[in-house]
């Protein structure tokens, strides 16, 4: 707070911004060659779309099954989101309906490592090199999570990652784009900072480091440096968090396989998860006497914290509504084609109608107090006819 300098935007105080020491820091956690941090996961997200050539009417592929930020974003560079099916055990976008969804218009698949599964990062990239398009990491459930590995966010040509307050790594509200292709992270610097970027030279005391290269036109989503200070501090604690949790996590998945439950799976390549959210499918003898969202609001009351179906699938939610602004309405044809009650999205229903979940911070806790879940569990199964 003395430092004289809290954004990047402001003149050089004498020492490396803490924005560049996170870039550096994160690039490194992420084994990438370039790190772009920006304002928002989304600013991230549609920062990265943009560096990766997408632009006015071109097609992106989209999980059905998401915050609505995946969608948004991509209707924020002009292009036009393509909701595609998941896969039922992972809740991840299905490498087969993505094959089924590209056209001549698809100009990039974004894929969202969702809640606490990693995507089918193999299948995925095969049918992405095959197709001649990029493929966007969209990370913000998945800081340290791992492939084959390597972390995720490292393979595709970039890969963003939110620090909102609900996530793994936070610090509020941030962001951060990753990438080994030096031309994508240009463009990215250039999109985050009004085109704008760090000057390569020494720069003196009371002097601006960032340079106007007229090269790119960009927007303001640079990340404060009160957010890069607290993103520091924050990312040497993430391993340490992330170990406790899958412990609590891969306790509490074998308690529920003895009641019978499924949890959510992560495709074969993971080699080590990031759990975000915890996922539990409730069995359907349940499910046909109360619906979800009851059942979710019983635990709520018997664990004293938020238990929660997921997100609603992007083609029947009251979040994802292009009509609703008339920045969209550039023509008629480009309505019908952002229209998303168009897709079909029968699994991400199922998903949505079947599965309750609850945050990463209740992992923290010792394990005898995990057991409080498995019990609140089969109280609220075993007494489910009287909920309704």
């Amino acid at each position: 707070m003395t430092s004289g300098r809290w954004t990047i935007s402001c003149a050089y105080q004498g020492r490396q911004s803490y924005e560049r020491e996170f870039a550096a820091a994160f690039a490194d956690y992420c084994r990438s060659a370039h790190c772009v941090p920006v304002a928002t996961g989304s600013a991230a997200l549609a920062v990265g779309l943009e560096a990766c050539g997408v632009g006015a009417g071109d097609e992106v592929i989209v999980p059905g099954l998401t915050w609505v930020a995946s969608a948004s974003a991509v209707l924020g560079v002009n292009a036009v989101p393509v909701l595609v099916d998941v896969d039922p055990r992972t809740y991840c976008l299905d490498p087969a309906a993505v094959e089924a969804a590209i056209t001549e218009r698809t100009r990039a698949i974004t894929v969202v490592h969702a809640y606490s599964a990693v995507a089918d990062l193999d299948s995925l990239l095969d049918i992405a090199q095959r197709h001649g398009l990029p493929l966007i990491e969209d990370c913000a459930h998945a800081h340290g999570a791992r492939y084959g590995d390597w972390p995720v966010g490292a393979f595709g040509a970039a890969g963003v990652f939110s620090m909102q307050g609900s996530k793994l790594l936070t610090c509020g509200e941030g962001g951060a784009l990753v990438t080994d292709d030096a031309e994508v992270a240009n463009r990215a610097e250039h999109l985050r900072a009004d085109g704008r970027v760090l000057r390569q030279e020494p720069v003196g005391v009371g002097e601006m480091e960032l340079e106007e290269t007229g090269r790119l036109m960009g927007s303001n989503a640079c990340l404060s440096e009160f957010h890069a200070a607290v993103l520091l501090d924050q990312l040497a604690l993430l391993d340490g968090q992330n170990s406790r949790r899958t412990r609590a996590a891969e306790h509490l998945a074998g308690r529920l396989a003895e009641m019978g439950l499924a949890v959510q799976e992560t495709s074969a390549g993971t080699t080590d998860r990031a759990y975000y959210r915890f996922m539990v499918r409730l069995p359907d003898e349940a499910l046909a006497v109360a619906p979800v969202e009851l059942i979710a609001r019983a635990l709520s009351a018997e664990l004293g914290f938020a238990v929660m179906q997921t997100h609603r699938p992007l083609n029947d939610n009251p979040l994802h509504r292009p009509s609703s602004r008339r920045r969209f309405a550039t023509d008629a044809r480009y309505l019908a084609r952002v229209d998303p009650v168009r897709f079909d999205l029968p699994v991400a229903k199922r998903v949505h109608e079947s599965v309750v979940s609850f945050g990463h911070e209740v992992l923290l806790a010792p394990l005898d107090a995990v057991d409080d879940i498995v019990r609140a569990l089969q109280k609220v199964l075993g007494h489910v006819r009287e909920i309704r």
